[in-house]
């Protein structure tokens, strides 16, 4: 990983902690304890792109540090809900127990729900024009929400017991919301806060959130526990159709590549201002975690 690239991820990851120890105190109980342990370990990617994404405009780290911890307190309450029994049972995630393995199923549900509302807290106390506020309020929760990632993990769900395996089409569509609708609204986060046209980086965002989850196919391939940091080899134990399963492992990858490119390409009008961009999408498919 380029050290520029490993610099703004840890940047990010600094300036959310930061942020949500302002929102959120461990000695609030043992909720509050559980939603810090939640969010910690991660790497940060969608934290990362609201950053460079306002950085690209001109935008200080400062006004948008609430939405980029608005999106971890998202992206890590799916992640403690995923891994719960009434979902896919895992004991392991970011190289640590799950939540509700620390503690139980019951704080892990409220665990979800709480980074859920305090993720719309951050938006909406942070120091944007309240227009701009509004607008990544609304387009979080779409996003996040039945037209972006819960309606994506409930194809997910729905394809575990339908009588047919899903089409690569198919596929696709699913991704674009489990895991692509949080990373696109990520990358066009900064040109919603500077009022800009979002175009470009929303290419960006489709490509590079989808080269994600083909990557992530591979890792469930290729991978061990230890390094990736939660369990592997789930898809094909289930007999789910993936990227992998469909495309095959070399084609896999070369459709991942081909993403990045067009991730790249995209990003063309920002200049030298998105090498960082252009890292970060090369770095997600050359990733071992």
């Amino acid at each position: 990983m380029p050290d520029e690239l490993q610099s703004a991820l840890s940047g990010a990851a600094d300036r959310v902690q930061a942020t949500l120890g302002d929102l959120l105190r461990a000695d609030e109980g043992t909720v509050a304890q559980a939603m810090l342990y939640a969010v910690e370990g991660g790497k940060c990617l969608r934290a990362f792109l609201v950053f460079e994404g306002a950085r690209a405009h001109g935008l200080a780290p400062d006004l948008a540090a609430p939405a980029a911890t608005a999106v971890e307190c998202i992206h890590a309450y799916s992640l403690v809900h995923d891994d719960m029994p009434c979902m896919d049972d895992d004991d392991l995630r970011r190289g640590r127990p799950t939540v509700h393995r620390v503690w139980d199923e019951g704080t892990a549900l409220l665990v979800g729900d709480a980074l859920q509302a305090l993720a719309f807290e951050s938006v909406a106390l942070g120091d944007l024009p309240a227009s701009a506020r509004l607008a990544l309020s609304a387009s979080l929760a779409r996003a996040a929400g039945l037209r972006g990632m819960v309606g994506g993990q409930a194809m997910d769900i729905a394809a575990e017991s339908a009588a047919e395996p899903l089409t690569l089409d198919q596929i696709t569509d699913l991704q674009r919301g489990k895991t692509g609708a949080l990373i696109e609204w990520s990358a066009t986060a900064g040109a919603v806060m500077a009022g800009a046209d979002p175009a470009p980086l929303r290419r960006y965002g489709q490509a590079l959130g989808l080269a994600f989850q083909i990557a992530d196919d591979i890792l469930d391939v290729e991978g061990d526990a230890a390094t990736v940091g939660k369990a592997v080899g789930k898809d094909a134990g289930r007999g789910k159709a993936t990227f992998v399963s469909l495309l095959g492992l070399d084609g896999a990858k070369r459709r991942a590549e081909n993403l990045v490119n067009e991730a790249c390409d995209a990003l063309s009008v920002y200049g030298d201002k998105a090498d960082c961009l252009r890292d970060a999408a090369r770095f997600v498919i050359s990733r071992r975690n």
